[in-house]
Order: structure tokens, then C-alpha cells, then sequence
């Protein structure tokens, strides 16, 4: 069995950087650390994190006064922000940088008077954040045909912006949807879609295009894995979200003499490492990466971290 793996794949720039301030914080600090909502959409993560001790907790209400507070790459809404400083919990915010940079996007819209279309999925911790940092109107959807039954003020002021995790091609029909019926209408195309996003969902594309399977490991609640999952899967090849190599179905992989292997922004590598060994146990593997784009992206640590303790 050939088994090929998606390049880039796995941990971006921004889950990197969340989860190494969870673990500088817990070193400078000591345990218990707390984290608001999981840290990434991993439980595997979430798990060694809290081995290390990291408490994840769902509601600031939960955590003991002047406890270290991280909140989650997923960004949080300003009035989370003010609850942890009407309760002085001492924070360090683990926001992944291109999630800031779409709240300030929106957030400048919206201080030119535009009601703002957000383009994500309700729920997603990402969009609770982003629509909770915006003093303005905000109208949020998600699919194409929603842009003909939205109500708007003024069809001339209007801007929108996007969830980081989407899918391009879903996005892109959106934003020609919202253009067509909103002609001047604002944004910036789909560049808010992050890089890594990007780079994981061209890979997975060019990786079902050879393979008979595709596997891509990542959690149930990661946007940016699902979407991978419905990308390999429309270029005509069944395609998996598996959660680690315990997951593995067999019937998934029966005949395929080529499966791919991808995983979500989330995953570490040591799940797909895992999921290599497990299919070798099956049968002997010949392995091949994909060519595809080196990230040399870091994003810069919080002062508090980077500062010598007292």
C-alpha cells in the first residue's frame, strides 16, 4: 500500500504559538494555569496540556481570583475581556494574530458606519469572538444563497469579512454573491482566510487527486479539519475525519492501494505518525510526501512571556 502525506499539513503558526504559551505560562507561573475554552480544537492537545496543568474552564466565573488566565487561539468577545478585568485575573491572551487581525478589520468597518456581513459558522468560539469585538451591526451567514433573503440599512454602506478557517471555494461564492447584490460593497476578498488555511486546503486537493482514500486527521470541532475532509471528498474520492490511529476503520481503506494522508491545523504530528504506523501493521507501506509549500511563519510571543519573572 502506497501511502502518501499532504505537505503542508498539521500545526500552523498560530496553534504553535497558543500552545507554547500555555506551556511557557505554566512554567514561569506554576500550575494551575487557566485556560478559557480549549486552547485548539484538539483533545490530544488539550489533554497533555492539562497533564502539564493547564484547567480548562467554559466560564470566567470558574476560575479562582487572581489565577493566570489564558484565552484561547480563538479569540474571545470584549465584554469576556472586561469580566477578567472587573475580576482582576492577571491575562495573557493566546489570540492567533490573523484572528486579531480580523477583528480590527471589522471593527474599523464598522467605525465608518458599515453594517458588517460575517461570513463564518454560528457557534464556531472564533465568530462568537469576532461578532463580540464589533460595536456594530453584524449579519452572519454562511452559504451563497443566503446573501438574497438579507436585510440590510443601507445597501451602500455595507463591508464584510470572514471566519479564518473556511473553506476558499465556498467563501469565494459567497463574496461573488454578496458582490453581485451589493455592488459596492467592501472586503477583502479572501485573503482573511488564513495562509495555513489555505496552504492545507490546496495540499489536500492535490493529494486526492492521486490517492483512492483520504484521511485527515483532526478533531469533530475543528472547522479547518472539516473542511479539508469536504475538500478531498469533492474531488471524488471517499475522505475520513479520524481523531487519532484508534479511529481507523477498515473498511475506509479496503482495496485502496494509495491512501493520503492530511491533518487539520490542530493535529500534531505525532497522530499522523501514529495512524503511519497503524496502517504498517496492516500491511507493508511504501511512503511518500507530496511537494508542497514550507512555512517558516512564527508569531511573537506576549511580553509577559518573553519578559524574566520577578
Amino acid at each position: 500500500m502506497k501511502v502518501v502525506l499532504a505537505q503542508p499539513r498539521g500545526f500552523c503558526a498560530g496553534v504553535e504559538r497558543a500552545i507554547e504559551i500555555v506551556e511557557r505560562a505554566i512554567e514561569k507561573y506554576g500550575p494551575p494555569i487557566y485556560v478559557r475554552h480549549e486552547i485548539v480544537h484538539n483533545r490530544h492537545v488539550v489533554e497533555r496540556l492539562r497533564a502539564k496543568g493547564a484547567r480548562f474552564v467554559d466560564d470566567l466565573a470558574e476560575i479562582p481570583p487572581g489565577s493566570v488566565t489564558i484565552f484561547s487561539a480563538h479569540g474571545v468577545a470584549s465584554l469576556v475581556e472586561d469580566e477578567a478585568e472587573a475580576r482582576n485575573l492577571p491575562v495573557i491572551d493566546a489570540t492567533c494574530p490573523l484572528v486579531s487581525k480580523v477583528h480590527s478589520e471589522g471593527q474599523r468597518y464598522a467605525n465608518q458606519d458599515r453594517e458588517i456581513v460575517l461570513i463564518g459558522h454560528a457557534g464556531h468560539p472564533e465568530i462568537e469572538g469576532t461578532m463580540g469585538r464589533i460595536t456594530g451591526k453584524v449579519h452572519l451567514i454562511s452559504k451563497a444563497e443566503e446573501v438574497a433573503t438579507l436585510k440590510v440599512g443601507d445597501p451602500d454602506k455595507l463591508a464584510y469579512i470572514t471566519q479564518t478557517t473556511l473553506s476558499v471555494d465556498d467563501t469565494r461564492a459567497v463574496i461573488d454573491a454578496l458582490r453581485d447584490r451589493f455592488p459596492t460593497i467592501v472586503g477583502p476578498d479572501t485573503k482573511d482566510i488564513c495562509y495555513a488555511t489555505q496552504n492545507r486546503q490546496h495540499a489536500a486537493r492535490e493529494l486526492a487527486m492521486g490517492v483512492d482514500v483520504v484521511l485527515v486527521v483532526g478533531a469533530a470541532n475543528s472547522s479547518n479539519s472539516n473542511r479539508l475532509r469536504e475538500i478531498a471528498a469533492e474531488q471524488g474520492v471517499p475522505a475520513y475525519l479520524i481523531a487519532d490511529a484508534d479511529a481507523l476503520n477498515l473498511d475506509w481503506i479496503k482495496g485502496a492501494r494509495a491512501v493520503g494522508i492530511t491533518a487539520g491545523a490542530s493535529a500534531p504530528d505525532d497522530l499522523v505518525q501514529d495512524l503511519i504506523n497503524r496502517l504498517g501493521q496492516i500491511e507493508k507501506i511504501e511512503l511518500e510526501t507530496l511537494p508542497g509549500i514550507t512555512e517558516n511563519v512564527r508569531f511573537r510571543m506576549p511580553a509577559k512571556l518573553v519578559e524574566p519573572a520577578e
